[in-house]
């Protein structure tokens, strides 16, 4: 008795998505059936952050974009979200000393305002590092995002300098209002990725979504491996995008 195996797909490396965002869920429930705390699936899934991440500058994808936490990811248990927290602290060091020799910029989407002075402090030195690397991945970590916050607070920017006089209501459109957001220096997710299973975007973002292509995982995310990547490419170049064209 044998089990088949999924088949992986064959990729085209040289119609590659631009630019793949992740929804990273099921670290929790990847825990959970192992009878390991939730705080142990966390720590799994930023391994796999890493694999993938490496995998995506190897093969030549130019942006990758993570939801790695959430504006109502502050509703859980303190202790795991203090967890959470010190991850990141972990990793932004790590990272730190391995950007420019694994050719990866780093930056952070979302409030950061509300995170520890050590954790904003780590933000601000990996942003200047970030811009001597030119040619290499773009990785962004949305850390305290949600997309109905964006857009607000992008609309209220865009207010103040409405009332400052810096710019006229006629001037307003998709590509200006497009400047304001956290995303303003990248194009739009080609591919948005959801592990774990769940079929929702979870207030991830919603602008910039608006044409991207969706690929729904049932693979728990500390399980998301290259190969699933692949398959997700591979399905989204099979698709056809027309933009609302014929």
């Amino acid at each position: 008795m044998f089990t088949l195996r999924k088949k992986e797909p064959p990729i085209d490396y040289v119609r590659l998505p631009e630019h793949i965002a992740i929804i990273m869920d099921g670290n929790g429930r990847w825990a959970k059936s192992r009878g390991l705390p939730r705080q142990a699936g966390h720590a799994a899934g930023c391994e796999t952050f890493r694999r993938i991440g490496t995998y995506a500058r190897d093969i030549g994808i130019k942006y990758l974009t993570v939801y790695a936490f959430s504006t109502e990811n502050w509703k859980r248990p303190p202790d795991e979200v203090n967890t959470i927290m010190r991850l990141f602290l972990d990793y932004l060091n790590e990272a730190l000393e391995k950007m420019v020799r694994d050719n990866i910029a780093l930056h952070v989407l979302g409030d950061i305002s509300v995170l520890t002075p050590e954790l904003i402090e780590m933000i601000r030195k990996m942003e200047d590092l970030s811009k001597t690397i030119k040619d290499g991945l773009c990785a962004s970590l949305c850390i305290n995002y949600g997309g109905r916050t964006e857009i607000l607070q992008a609309a209220k920017r865009f207010a103040k300098d409405l009332s400052e006089g810096t710019c006229r209501p006629e001037d307003l459109d998709e590509t200006l209002f497009s400047s304001y957001l956290y995303t303003a220096s990248l194009p739009e997710p080609d591919l948005i990725i959801r592990s774990g299973g769940e079929m929702r975007i979870s207030n991830f973002l919603l602008w910039q979504g608006a044409y991207s292509e969706f690929y729904f995982s049932d693979v728990l995310w500390p399980d998301f491996d290259v190969k699933e990547l692949n398959r997700a490419i591979a399905s989204y170049q099979k698709r056809s995008r027309r933009f609302g064209g014929v």
